[in-house]
């Protein structure tokens, strides 16, 4: 792969992300892939600041850049709302 392909064309590889119920905030990570530390070094940066995942979700990266995966990784995660909805108890 050229260095200039560098996209979300690129399939192989993972990431996972664990996403705090209560507060948003990513408790941990791991990516495995090529360039895998141009996005490990984002969400440890977001992680260290404390900041919600959804900050990493909305953010606009440069392109191209491993770091447009970000968007896909974290729109996958169902908001506070829809989490308490499904796990009340009926009344």
């Amino acid at each position: 792969m050229r260095e200039s392909d560098r996209t979300l064309s690129e399939t192989r590889g993972f990431m996972k992300a664990l996403v705090g119920h209560d507060s948003d905030e990513i408790p941990g990570f791991t990516a495995v892939a090529p360039h895998a530390g141009e996005i490990v070094a984002v969400v440890q940066t977001a992680m260290i600041g404390k900041l919600r995942y959804t900050t990493l979700r909305d953010a606009v990266f440069t392109h191209p850049t491993m770091g447009e995966g970000h968007g896909p990784l974290f729109g996958g995660v169902p908001t506070r709302a829809q989490t308490s909805a499904n796990t009340s108890s009926p009344a």
